[in-house]
């Protein structure tokens, strides 16, 4: 059973994702305090396991577990011509931002559907708004009755988003300025992305393809898997 359990955590699941998801096939497994324990003892003990996490505390080892849901109810605003606040999470209601590499100036575009979790991630050559207006709607017309709205970091490279509105009928939305919170499960996101993707990393090297594998692992984790 500990076998499986740390099988599972190597693929990146929380342990309440491992918990649930033996729990729905019948599976013996310990409570998810009990894995959280054993990834702390695992850290202290300099094992490595702690590290397929999604994030652990710098100040005293505990885990705090996460996954691709949970978006908190920000209210970021539309600043187009209509004006108004995002509305309450439906499906079709994305979040946007941009992960950032070192050494070169590739970089991804990440969107996360709000409701249902289901993502995908974009590989950019620069974080220009040329290459982020391309990116957003590539995806969009492949996937155009799945989007209504989409809230976005208030970077420099979403300033174009009137192409998208004008072309898909989408609307766009921005967060406050260091007002994470409105993006919450895009923030979630990214934090995700990293286990793949670690800070400190150039993203020159990076295809699409990866970017494919890595929304596919977690589209696919228990917690997430959608028939979006």
């Amino acid at each position: 059973m500990l076998n499986q359990v740390e099988s599972a955590l190597r693929e990146r699941w929380s342990p309440e994702q491992i918990v649930g998801q033996f729990g729905l096939k019948g599976r013996s497994v310990p409570s998810h305090e009990t894995i959280y324990r054993r990834l702390r003892h695992d850290r202290r003990t300099g094992g490595t396991l702690y590290r397929f996490t999604w994030i652990m505390s710098k100040t005293d080892g505990s885990v705090i577990a996460a996954g691709p849901r949970g978006a908190c109810s920000g209210q970021a605003t539309h600043i187009g011509a209509s004006g108004g606040r995002r509305p309450a999470s439906r499906i079709g209601d994305w979040e946007g931002d941009t992960v950032m590499g070192t050494g070169s100036r590739h970089c991804l575009l990440t969107l996360v559907e709000r409701k249902s979790g289901f993502t995908l991630i974009r590989k950019l050559e620069a974080r220009t708004m040329a290459e982020a207006t391309a990116a957003a709607s590539s995806v969009i017309q492949r996937m155009r009755h799945r989007f209504q709205t989409i809230t976005f970091d208030n970077g420099t490279e979403f300033h174009d988003y009137e192409r998208l509105e004008r072309r898909f009928g989408v609307t766009c939305y921005f967060a406050t300025p260091y007002h994470s919170w409105e993006r919450g499960s895009n923030e979630n996101l990214n934090g995700l992305v990293r286990q793949y993707l670690p800070r400190g990393r150039s993203l020159k090297s990076t295809t699409q393809e990866d970017c494919d594998k890595i929304a596919a692992a977690l589209n696919n984790r228990p917690a997430n898997a959608t028939a979006f």
